[in-house]
């Protein structure tokens, strides 16, 4: 009897897990480096989204790179940046300047994982390698793959970090171990973009992304998008800091749970994308911006009631949204993509959703003058007029793909359940 055969993407899944598992783990530290390491809240915010300095070019870069080289060394030169990054937190502590220069490294291992790893997973779940797989698979299980790094990094380093010794070291040195594992799984993974395929001409015009100024992307993923992470940041850095006082020593694995929370729910509502898409003929990314609009009013109120218990239900619900959004765009931005620009597609449509992370930073700041509840109602208001642009887009029929896009893709792929239906009234 034979022994089954392991699907090729799970070679490189390892590789997508790690790299998330570096980006997020760092959240449940906020409390410990403002107590123990003595930085003020808007600088621990600041090391929250510092890493989105290093991911939004560091993923675009990837991104051209990977369609001229191919998918394995840029995810090994992901892997060495990560973990060189959890080197630097591990031993700088004390120093700012390290401190950030250690997360934009890991935002640079966060880029590769999510452009290239996201790639790379999906074209392994399309035949050749995988001849069973549907179309909208391998967006699954890319994110899928991704969540489960952001969820399960944050809750063993929030567990370390409350209960084991060396807080501000001991989780940093426990990802520098996974990113050794991942790379020895990676040398099992077969490459994906055949030599033929890969981009051609300088680094500048491989850089170029032509399904991103698409119509369908421009009036769907667009307003969308920075939504995604938007969500996670208020679940699980915003909303925790609300109800400190009332958590008091539990502050760090309140913090832990909450992440886990978040992304686990989140995990769980990807799968349920192509269900959604179905009963509401194409709509599901509507649905994930509606719980998106009534996760952010809730959170102000929240923040102003300031309730342990409230704030785990406003998790909850921001979690799925994040799960639902999260797909949903991601399914629609690369069914306009060719084979030579889906990393570049993957790369930007990740990038528009990493700029929701640096929502935490921004409130933070603006606490001296507006206080949590007052920015979260403000930011209520920009989701709903984003959720109104995202229905009101949806009207529209779908339009055909502009030259240079994937005709024959976007026609039998993308016109599946879900995106298929888009503008179907």
């Amino acid at each position: 009897m034979s022994r089954a055969r392991v699907p090729a993407w799970l070679a490189v899944a390892p590789t997508g897990f790690v790299l998330a598992w570096g980006g997020n783990h760092f959240t449940p530290l906020l409390h410990v480096y403002e107590t123990v390491g003595g930085y003020a809240p808007w600088q621990a915010n600041l090391l929250l989204g510092m890493y989105v300095v290093g991911l939004i070019p560091g993923m675009l870069l990837a991104a051209g790179l990977s369609d001229r080289h191919g998918r394995r060394p840029v995810a090994i030169a992901g892997l060495f940046a990560a973990a060189l990054g959890s080197i630097l937190l591990a031993a700088s502590m004390t120093s700012f300047v390290l401190l950030c220069t250690g997360r934009v490294l890991a935002g640079i291992g966060v880029g590769v994982g999510m452009s290239v790893g996201s790639s790379w997973i999906k074209e392994l779940s399309s035949p050749p390698h995988d001849h069973r797989a549907s179309a909208a698979v391998g967006a699954r299980r890319s994110s899928m793959t991704l969540t489960l790094g952001f969820a399960l990094g944050a809750g063993v380093t929030g567990s370390l970090a409350q209960w084991a010794p060396l807080p501000g070291q001991l989780p940093f040195l426990a990802h520098l171990a996974l990113c050794l594992l991942a790379a020895l799984a990676l040398l099992g993974a077969p490459e994906s973009l055949p030599r033929e395929l890969r981009a051609r001409g300088s680094l500048r015009e491989d850089l170029r992304v032509p399904a991103a100024g698409h119509p369908t992307f421009v009036r769907l993923v667009l307003p969308a998008a920075p939504w995604v992470f938007a969500a996670a940041g208020v679940a699980y850095a915003i909303l925790p800091t609300t109800v400190e006082a009332q958590i008091g020593d539990a502050a760090t694995i309140y913090a832990t749970g909450l992440t886990v929370l978040t992304l686990g729910i989140g995990a769980l509502a990807q799968g349920t994308v192509g269900l959604l898409d179905r009963l509401t003929r194409g709509r599901a990314l509507v649905v994930g911006m509606a719980g998106m609009s009534a996760g952010m009013i809730l959170a102000a109120v929240a923040a102003e009631l300031r309730h342990p218990v409230m704030v785990v239900a406003v998790a909850a619900l921001l979690g799925a949204s994040y799960g639902v959004c999260v797909v949903a765009g991601l399914v629609i931005a690369q069914s306009l993509a060719t084979p030579r620009d889906l990393a570049g597609i993957t790369g930007v449509y990740y990038s528009l959703a990493y700029t929701g992370f640096l929502l935490p930073t921004v409130l933070a700041a603006l606490t001296p003058v507006l206080p949590y509840t007052g920015g979260l109602v403000i930011v209520a208001a920009v989701c709903v007029l984003c959720l109104t642009a995202v229905t009101w887009g949806l009207r529209r029929p779908l339009p055909r793909p502009s030259e240079g896009i994937r005709t024959d893709d976007v026609e039998e792929e993308a016109l599946e359940p879900e995106v298929a239906a888009i503008g179907a009234s």
